[in-house]
């Protein structure tokens, strides 16, 4: 069975309610749940927090208890957490960077990804469906994926 954590930065926590024109109405909690029926092969450990630091801790937490791939949607932090982007990159985690909105159609200051360099691959602008992508590919990748 593949272990997959998934994680959200800050404001995602308000899925549905926040800017849906932007973000759709699907929440969070829907979101989680339309997983683990897509994926009924996959534990998952879901994970949000608005804090830096917390999003570490728990990256750490995963890699200390051996789960090697993650779905990340940093949210503002994707544009200025080099914290986060180290720890990625110190842990050797598989991550595949995903957000709901396409962010190279938005303010340019978006445009830019501190994470994208460490991770395996980006999803961007196809709302929810890009969490289906993102775990459907660290399911389905081997190691020859990542050459």
């Amino acid at each position: 069975m593949r272990q997959i954590g998934v994680m959200h930065g800050p404001n995602l926590g308000r899925l549905g309610v926040r800017q849906p024109q932007i973000y759709g109405s699907t929440t969070l909690h829907d979101l989680h749940e339309a997983l683990k029926v897509a994926f009924p092969a996959v534990a998952f450990q879901f994970f949000q927090s608005n804090h830096e630091g917390e999003l570490i801790d728990q990256l750490e937490s995963w890699r200390d208890q051996g789960w090697e791939r993650v779905v990340l949607n940093a949210g503002a932090l994707t544009h200025q957490s080099f914290a986060l982007r180290d720890a990625i990159e110190s842990l050797a985690l598989t991550v595949v960077e995903v957000h709901l909105s396409n962010i190279y159609r938005r303010e340019p200051f978006r445009a830019h990804s501190l994470i994208a360099p460490v991770a395996v691959g980006q999803i961007s602008g196809l709302g929810i469906q890009g969490y289906h992508l993102a775990v459907q590919y660290l399911v389905q990748m081997t190691d020859l994926d990542q050459i």
